[in-house]
């Protein structure tokens, strides 16, 4: 539980972290520097949702698909800046989960903990599943559930080293997936303008339009759409478990969170426009991933394996993404008596060691559904990954409502760091995200997150209350106040 104190009194960064950067028994270490988390915040803007998930979404919604993406990032801009707002207020690990328990109440701090935690576990589960397919590209007759595995293993012992490890392999694999999109954008630019390469005679932006129009399939195709373009940007919010192992939270934290607007713009918008431009969305395979697919019709040999490599380091980037934060979320989750108290510890590198195998060994789960259901792997898990990004992003934004009511009230100090157009743009953005659960029901594929979401609440509930039961018997034991923190110490 966290306890705030008067708005003349400077705030700590909360009670799960050490500024000195030494990893005590229950200390992470702030090991993460400016270069890691712009990094970092980049990466999480590119993931296997754009690079294979746009495939069957350009296949379905066509030229379309850049409403959604247009619409479903101004949703997430507005997220990044209420998360930004609040990291400036309190910069802690788990932050989501810190941010529930304080404004929300203690079964928000556990529901939100709990679900970030089973989100990344699917979304790592989602990676895996990505990993085979991209590798069955070179060895066809490899099991898809063997490169998941292989992968796992090598991620785990990253994360288990220490943080700055896992900084820097998100630092170069960052490095790597904007390179790409970026040579693609240069590259369309010059065939564009000059015709150059097999492309030259028939690119052109109006292969955008002139292909059964911007919208072929209706605005239904757009809009039924909005699941995999959600799940795309799955991991932008991945800023707010870096906070407590970052240096100088207060400065890098609000500039990456900036710049999130931009990133939209140019890795999703402009890269879907470059090869809607290059090759008309009615000659895309549903099956293949569209950069792949560009990158061979260019005519350079090599090219489709070498962006398959980009797209594989893509899908081993965002499990890494996973790995490291669902070790941090047991951690917070530990630290506020929700989970086992094994978890809120860290080993001598300064790491989550208990949370992050427990969370590997989940994800054996996802190489499990790969060996049973390889067909169908991908769209389960995007759909249970969407439904708990979701509802993360949901409580981000409510969240936030509470603490500027507690700014216009006087608790709290206004910081510098503000989101725009508040509460307006709350309240947008939790009508967007509650149109994407309505529309989970339209597909069978994607409505079986329907299914998962009441048995998962259920599953909440029930911890939730014996987690409770637990604090109470504890040595500790005093019961949970019902009201929320906020409430309570308003009174």
């Amino acid at each position: 539980m966290t306890h705030r104190l008067p708005p003349s009194t400077p705030r700590p960064a909360g009670n799960q972290e050490s500024r000195s950067g030494d990893p005590g028994p229950e200390h992470l270490h702030r090991g993460l520097h400016s270069r890691h988390i712009q990094m970092i915040a980049i990466g999480g803007t590119i993931g296997v949702g754009l690079f294979l998930g746009s495939a069957e979404a350009l296949h379905n919604a066509g030229p379309g698909l850049l409403l959604s993406y247009a619409v479903a990032g101004v949703a997430i801009f507005f997220v990044m800046r209420a998360l930004g707002e609040l990291l400036v207020y309190r910069p802690v690990s788990g932050s989501f989960a810190t941010y529930a328990e304080e404004f929300i109440g203690h079964w928000a701090g556990f529901a939100t903990g709990w679900s970030y935690w089973l989100m990344w576990v699917v979304t790592g589960t989602a990676e895996l599943t990505a990993a085979g397919i991209y590798v069955r590209y070179w060895w066809p007759a490899v099991p898809q559930w063997l490169p998941g595995l292989i992968a796992l293993a090598i991620l785990g012992v990253v994360n288990l080293a220490a943080v700055r490890l896992f900084g820097e392999f998100e630092f170069w694999f960052a490095i790597i997936k904007v390179l790409t999109i970026v040579v693609l954008l240069v590259m369309a630019a010059a065939i564009l303008i000059f015709g150059f390469g097999p492309l030259g005679e028939t690119a052109s932006l109006s292969n955008i339009w002139s292909h059964g129009g911007v919208f072929p399939h209706g605005m239904a195709g757009p809009l039924f759409a909005l699941q995999v373009v959600v799940f795309a940007f799955v991991g932008v919010e991945l800023l707010g478990v870096t906070a407590g192992e970052s240096k100088d939270p207060e400065k890098t934290l609000p500039t990456a969170v900036r710049r999130v607007i931009w990133r939209i713009g140019l890795f999703y918008l402009g890269a879907l426009t470059a090869v809607m431009a290059l090759v008309p969305w009615n000659q895309l395979d549903p099956h293949v991933s569209p950069f792949v697919l560009v990158f061979a019709k260019v005519g350079i040999p090599a090219a489709a394996a070498v962006v398959n490599m980009v797209v594989l380091t893509a899908a081993l980037s965002s499990c890494n993404s996973g790995v490291f934060s669902t070790g941090r979320m047991l951690h917070t989750l530990a630290r506020d008596r929700h989970a086992p108290a094994a978890f809120g510890k860290v080993s001598r590198q300064g790491v989550p060691a208990a949370g992050i195998l427990a969370s590997m060994a989940v994800m054996l789960l996802g190489v499990a559904a790969n060996y049973f259901v390889p067909e169908k792997a991908f769209a389960y898990v995007t759909s249970v990954a969407t439904v708990a990004a979701v509802f993360t992003w949901g409580i981000i934004s409510s969240a936030h409502l509470r603490f500027r009511a507690a700014v216009r009230a006087g608790r709290l100090r206004p910081v510098a760091f503000r989101m725009p157009l508040a509460p307006v743009s709350n309240y947008f953005v939790l009508a967007f995200l509650c149109l994407v659960v309505v529309l989970l029901a339209f597909d069978a594929e994607t409505r079986i997150a329907l299914y998962v979401a009441p048995v998962w609440a259920a599953i909440l509930v029930a911890g939730y209350f014996f987690a409770r039961r637990s604090r109470t018997a504890g040595p500790q034991g005093t019961p949970p106040d019902e009201e929320t923190p906020e409430a309570s110490r308003s009174r």
